[in-house]
């Protein structure tokens, strides 16, 4: 069940705190015309009711806030699931960098470059920033706000999110090592 993922996969992003409080989001893009997304303000732990957004058109008042994002991504993209989670190494790396590049082996053989996204938090400026980064690959980072990460299945983007997370950890161990 459907339901049942985003709450299995928000588990995963709490137990590793790459989400905090009611920060972040997860959709789905199920048919060619609409896309599941959580809801404002929920945990991920525990979504509730999913939201049902079209791909053009008028879009619920209680979808998440990012469903610009999200809806830009799906309309540009071939991406059936996205992550958006607040790890903070990620935040805080997204602070001094343009874009990331991972020194560890996992990073460099799955995303050996991370874009850095720009644009407020759910602004049309950051969904077409986001968009374009994720045209060209599975995981971007909001400049301050977060990652977006995009694969087949809500599994898939949870990897990536978890990756760019240790990617950034290693690279802010290592600076301060230095």
């Amino acid at each position: 069940m459907v339901q049942d993922e985003f709450s299995r996969i928000g588990r995963r992003l709490f137990s590793e705190h790459l989400v905090g409080g009611n920060f972040g989001n997860m959709s789905i893009h199920d048919s060619r015309e609409s896309f599941l997304i959580t809801r404002s303000g929920s945990f991920l732990d525990d979504p509730g009711e999913l939201v049902r957004v079209p791909l053009f058109g008028d879009v619920p008042p209680e979808a998440s806030s990012e469903w610009r994002v999200h809806r830009a991504v799906y309309q540009q993209t071939r991406h059936k699931a996205i992550v958006h989670a607040h790890p903070p190494y990620a935040v805080a790396t997204s602070l001094v960098h343009d874009e990331i590049i991972p020194i560890d082996s996992e990073g460099k053989m799955f995303c050996p470059t991370i874009q850095v996204a720009v644009g407020e938090p759910g602004s049309r400026e950051l969904a077409e920033d986001v968009a374009d980064c994720l045209a060209l690959t599975s995981l971007c980072i909001a400049r301050g706000h977060g990652t977006f990460a995009t694969g087949k299945t809500l599994e898939e983007a949870y990897l990536y999110t978890s990756l760019a997370e240790h990617a950034c950890r290693v690279l802010s161990m290592v600076s301060s090592f230095r």
